[in-house]
């Protein structure tokens, strides 16, 4: 279904621009999504010319592999042609009344009935500056048109910090015109998780504290921080991914089954969730919560942290985070999920493990410390899509014992290709208006309520870095924290 739109770029000459946000779009012209009726003005300072610009936008395109094989090889052309690009400098108003006039234009020209995205693919600290003059220079149209705002992370350092920067858009925007960008969300294995929980008895009849003895999250990167030791300064592991992804996946595994599967209705119970998520105090913070910094691997062929090109000799910034965090969800209360996400970790994996509680009594041994084996239902994220669900049968010899099998599903190469990426997906859905797959204020403010005490108790700390060994799974402390409740990660590549 064909939607019109114009779509203003703030941030159009960027490294997000390029690798992202020009490619999916082009996917959804090609799917039909974009068609004759679409524009884009891409902004920032360099003074291009449009000629340039669709140089560039093909390139993207190009260097995404997007284009290879296509039959229709003007069609990257084609969809180039509907850009336009205005130098822009986001302080001076005089810049937005330039850019009110070729948005004006170009609303006539595609005939986009007043309909505007604009997407700040910017530093936060821009944020407001770009809202409060987009209102003021009138580039929100009014009537039947629609605008949409689309924000990227980090939505602020702390919670003060992400409260100003909310006041600062709110001013110009609804809370309903506000698309919160979290690329996690747009991952089809993220968004499924609903449908696996709410669209299968099995698993609806079993997703309770009644059942379900632990659930554990995992995002481990087997890369260094890279080229990103600059931001990672600044951010840490805290804020890059806990503060943002595993909330967002937590409150989507503890919510209580929404009433009606719509955006309003998944976002009420997503809050809701995370409402329910104990908030610490810097005793239970610090008690519940560790963190890690690599060091050199064993054969030292991989440098530590604080060797990295833009860290500093001394730097006490985590690049590893694990947790207990509990819920007070009325279905899964009192159920413990432990969170962990770190660099240079043993293997590359983003998966969940939801581990059921077990039988005491294991009649098929006479030994009654025989525990039977756990069953454990694990939804794969990345780099592998699909469930692996562990269960026990009859091993096949005599007498009766029992041993854990696996049922498997992993989506095959074909499928993944066929499947839409996170940006494609959700520049979509905020074109259609549908914001389910967006976080509300109230999920981001909560994260941080959250996510504030933890690091409060940090900051007031020194800690003894590095503690743990670049291509293991983090240090000690974080095995530690489930061995003190009888429990283990489920998720151990170095086993």
């Amino acid at each position: 279904m064909e939607q019109k739109a114009l779509f203003i770029i703030f941030g159009g000459t960027g490294d997000l621009a390029y690798r992202k946000l020009y490619p999916a779009l082009f996917n959804l012209y090609e799917k039909g999504y974009l068609k004759e009726n679409f524009a884009v003005i891409g902004t920032a300072r360099r003074p291009w010319s449009n000629d340039h610009y669709h140089e560039v936008v093909m390139s993207a395109i190009e260097d995404s592999g997007r284009d290879a094989g296509r039959t229709n090889s003007e069609l990257p052309r084609k969809f180039a042609s509907h850009f336009y690009y205005q130098s822009h400098n986001v302080d001076d108003a005089e810049h937005y009344v330039a850019l009110r006039n070729l948005a004006d234009q170009l609303d006539e020209k595609y005939q986009l009935n007043g309909n505007r995205i604009f997407y700040l693919a910017m530093a936060p600290r821009f944020f407001g500056t770009i809202a409060g003059h987009l209102k003021d220079q009138k580039l929100l149209t009014e009537g039947s048109g629609f605008n949409r705002l689309i924000i990227e992370k980090p939505f602020g350092r702390d919670y003060q910090s992400a409260k100003e920067l909310n006041d600062s858009i709110s001013g110009s925007f609804d809370e309903e015109q506000i698309f919160r960008i979290d690329h996690y969300l747009g991952k089809e294995p993220i968004q499924s998780i609903a449908g696996l929980r709410f669209g299968n008895a099995l698993f609806n009849s079993l997703w309770n504290k009644e059942h379900i003895d632990n659930i554990q999250i995992t995002l481990a990167e087997s890369l260094g921080v890279e080229e990103r030791a600059g931001y990672y300064e600044t951010a840490g592991a805290m804020r890059d991914m806990l503060q943002n992804h595993i909330m967002q996946i937590v409150s989507l595994l503890t919510m209580e089954r929404p009433e009606v599967f719509d955006s309003k209705h998944l976002q009420d119970k997503k809050i809701e969730a995370l409402e329910n998520i104990q908030t610490y105090s810097k005793e239970e913070a610090a008690q519940n919560f560790v963190r890690g910094q690599y060091g050199e691997d064993a054969a030292h062929t991989q440098l530590a942290y604080r060797e990295e090109e833009g860290t500093a000799d001394d730097s006490s910034i985590e690049t590893f985070v694990a947790g207990k965090l509990i819920t007070h969800n009325p279905s899964l209360d009192g159920v413990p999920i432990y969170v962990r996400t770190g660099k240079r970790l043993a293997k590359k994996s983003t998966q969940i493990n939801v581990v059921f509680k077990n039988d005491d009594q294991n009649i098929f041994n006479s030994d009654p410390n025989q525990k039977l084996e756990t069953n454990v239902l694990t939804l794969h994220i990345e780099p592998d899509q699909g469930f692996t669900l562990q269960f026990n049968t009859k091993k096949g010899n005599q007498g009766y014992q029992l041993s854990p099998v696996h049922l498997r599903y992993r989506k095959s190469a074909s499928e993944k290709a066929k499947t839409p990426d996170a940006y494609e997906s959700l520049i979509r859905d905020a074109l259609m208006g549908n914001k389910t797959n967006f976080a509300h204020w109230h999920e981001v403010r909560k994260a941080w309520q959250i996510v504030d005490v933890i690091r409060q108790v940090w900051d007031a700390e020194t800690p003894d870095f590095p503690n743990y060994a670049s291509g293991s799974m983090g240090p000690q402390a974080a095995d530690d924290l489930l061995a003190r409740d009888g429990r283990q990660w489920i998720f151990n590549p170095q086993k």
